[in-house]
């Protein structure tokens, strides 16, 4: 079986007494798990649709979305790299998107494309579901908050007001327009943005509670580690927003160290589940979720 559609299969996929009406949006997008997470849902509410990986080339995603309009889809998912330039494409935006810095959730609606952002939500939920606090009550520090996910996470997080938040990415331009942005939605918050090959870096590592690793390294084999393991406490609640493979060479240097860990499955499955009430209005998807999610791990 094909492991995703592109643009130019798209319209053979939307035929049949369960046609595609959703899809998530990637390049690369093999690996996503969304179709395994949507598709039962789509099935307990008795929904004759069917959810696609569809893989789009940056540059492409305004005419993808012109096209999956055309062809009658309820909306998608987009995934990295597509999350700013999704944003762009979109006729209107949510306030929380706004306010999040992307999208990551279309709906094609009567009026036009509405892009909404259910990462950050996603992420507060995923968090207190695996580690039992918010992350407003910590100090967070994100690798690779200059990605769209990075971004909405570290906005989430300032909105949560806590008393310190670390930004940490490739380019420190990117962030420190991100970290100021930051501060006017929380004054109180102490920002702070450095760069990977900051020479205090595992100091800043070390003062925080909660690291999360946004990057991409670790999707593909042979990826090298996002920070040294002596970055690493035992104390350290470790989450990577990867959920494929399961754990990437992050969680298994934070698993042999001893810290708590969790990877990207809950974000995606509560990112979802909020996604799926976007499209469909007053259903409780989460049970379903849970259960393909739990099952594909068995």
């Amino acid at each position: 079986m094909q492991p995703f559609l592109t643009p130019e299969t798209l319209e053979s996929a939307v035929t049949g007494t369960k046609p595609a009406r959703l899809a998530v949006l990637g390049f690369p997008v093999s690996h996503s798990a969304s179709p395994q997470l949507h598709q039962p849902a789509l099935d307990a509410f008795g929904i004759a649709a069917t959810y696609v990986r569809l893989e789009v080339r940056p540059g492409e995603i305004r005419d993808v979305f012109v096209t999956m309009r055309r062809l009658g889809f309820i909306g998608c998912n987009v995934t990295v790299p597509h999350k700013f330039e999704a944003m762009e494409a979109c006729d209107a935006v949510s306030e929380q998107a706004r306010v999040l810095g992307a999208v990551n959730t279309i709906v094609f609606g009567e009026n036009g494309t509405t892009g909404h952002n259910t990462d950050g939500p996603g992420f507060e939920q995923a968090i207190r579901e695996a580690f039992g606090f918010l992350p407003g009550e910590v100090h967070t520090l994100i690798l690779g908050a200059g990605g769209g996910a990075g971004q909405a996470i570290a906005t989430q997080c300032a909105l949560a007001r806590p008393a310190r938040l670390t930004l940490v990415n490739r380019s420190v331009g990117k962030i420190e327009t991100l970290a100021q942005r930051l501060r006017k939605i929380s004054p109180e918050t102490e920002i702070t943005a450095i760069s990977f090959s900051d020479a205090g870096l595992a100091d800043h590592c070390h003062s925080a509670d909660l690291l999360v690793q946004t990057t991409s390294l670790g999707l593909k084999p042979g990826d090298p580690q996002v920070i040294p393991d002596h970055c690493l406490l035992e104390r350290h609640c470790a989450y990577d927003t990867i959920y494929q493979p399961p754990e990437t060479p992050f969680l298994a240097s934070a698993r042999r160290i001893g810290c708590r860990t969790d990877n990207g499955l809950s974000l995606l499955t509560h990112q979802g589940a909020i996604a799926f009430r976007h499209w469909f209005p007053d259903t409780d998807p989460l049970p379903y979720m849970r259960a393909a999610m739990q099952k594909g791990k068995t």
